[in-house]
Parts: C-alpha cells; structure tokens; sequence
C-alpha cells in the first residue's frame, strides 16, 4: 500500500461521517456523534428529521451537522427540497446536501436543473449546499453537464453519489468533476468508500470531502499505518 498519505487527523478532517437510515434509533444517531467527536471528522451527515438530536450533541464543536436533501431520489418538487432544507436548517443542520433532479438532467431540461438547484442554494444561504449527482446513472456528459449547473447555480460542492443508486464513487468520477469544476468548488466522493485505500484513491483523484459509514474504520486503518511515532505519513 502507498504510504505517502495525510495523518490520520487530517484524514478524518476530509471525512463527513454518515448515518443515512431513517429508522436509526437514538442510540445509533449519539454513537455516530460520539465517534466524529473523538475522531475529529468534519461532519455528521443524517437524515433532515435526525438533525435536531445530532445538533444537540455536536453543540460547541468543530463537527457540522449536515441533513440531507431530496434524498435519495431527487424527484421531489423544488418546492418540497426548498421545505426540506429551510426544516433542516431551522433543526440546526449548517451544510446540506441535495440530490439533483436526475430525470430533468437525463433529458437536458437544464432550466428546470438549474432553477431546481439555485431555489435550495438560495433559501439555504450562508450554509453550503452539496449537489448530488448520482454519477453512476450518467454518461460522463451529463456529469460534466450537471457540474456546471450546480456551478452557475450558486453551489459548494458537487458531489458524486448517494449510496443507494447504481454505484458509488470512481476516481474517474471524481477527476472528472475535478476538472469540471476547478479548483474553487468542493469536490465530494461517496458511495461504497469502506476501505483506506479506496478513502485515499478519491483524495488523490481531487476530492476535498468523503462520506462514508466506515469512518472509524479507515482512520483506524489509517492510525495503524502511522505508527507510533506519527511520521509515516508525507501528505498527498
């Protein structure tokens, strides 16, 4: 395995730690909370109604509390994504992360594209919004095509997959909407990243941001990498 990777710190601060059940227990949804705490992940990413109980136990840390939008689908009403992001905020959520209308952008309907993505972004101002892709279910000119839209709409981050399509993120996925974005957007790769080496294949590939369920795992991974005097790691 390459050695030449961030500290396992720095790798947890590229992690959005994620829980997407909406039948999670209480218990589940603190653990989640507990583990980005002590592991110093960059964020907790739930569903919109979980929000509230992750916001009260992440309250006067570092760690975001991030809601999803539209999820997993996309095919809500614009009107129900711009409700669902205004309740999410309101429960204390600070970045959400919405799933793009996949049909509309399958039938290169980009107004409805970028109407769709510019209401949320607008009514969810300051806090950042992620567009969800979904890339598995498109052709790389529909990614490049919905990279630009999330752009021109006002978006943080383009983001690659929800978990529950087709497939989950590529590097090429993630080069692909790196180049398509550049360097002043955000760069999200999820889906199916449960190992170290898959974390840092999309790191490598130009991602600022994972999600993924097997966090704790991979900065564990990452720990025992490290060794006990912290210099195996060089960056990326």
């Amino acid at each position: 395995m390459d050695t030449c990777f961030p500290s396992p710190r720095r790798l947890a601060q590229a992690i959005d730690h994620t829980l997407l059940d909406p039948a999670a227990r209480p218990e589940a949804l603190e653990r989640l909370c507990r583990e980005a705490l002590e592991h110093g992940f960059k964020a907790v990413c739930v569903y919109p109604g979980q929000i509230s109980l992750i916001a009260r136990h992440l309250a006067g840390s570092a760690v975001l509390p991030v809601a999803v939008v539209g999820f997993p689908s996309g095919l809500e009403s614009t009107a129900e994504k711009v409700r669902e992001a205004l309740d999410a905020l309101h429960a204390g959520a600070r970045e959400l992360d919405m799933v793009i209308n996949p049909l509309a952008l399958q039938a290169r309907d980009h107004r409805a594209v970028f109407q769709d993505i510019g209401a949320v972004v607008a009514a969810s101002a300051p806090f950042p919004v992620k567009v969800i892709l979904e890339t598995a279910a498109l052709t790389d000119g529909q990614k490049l095509a919905g990279c630009v839209l999330a752009k021109a709409a006002g978006a943080a981050f383009v983001k690659t997959s929800t978990g529950f399509g087709p497939g989950g993120a590529t590097a090429h996925d993630v080069a692909l909407l790196r180049e398509a974005v550049g360097p002043e957007m955000g760069v999200k790769a999820s889906g199916g990243i449960r190992t170290l080496d898959q974390a840092l294949n999309m790191l490598r590939a130009g991602a600022d941001r994972l999600g993924s369920s097997s966090s704790v795992a991979i900065v564990s991974a990452a720990a025992s990498a490290d060794g006990p005097d912290g210099r195996a790691f060089t960056g990326l």
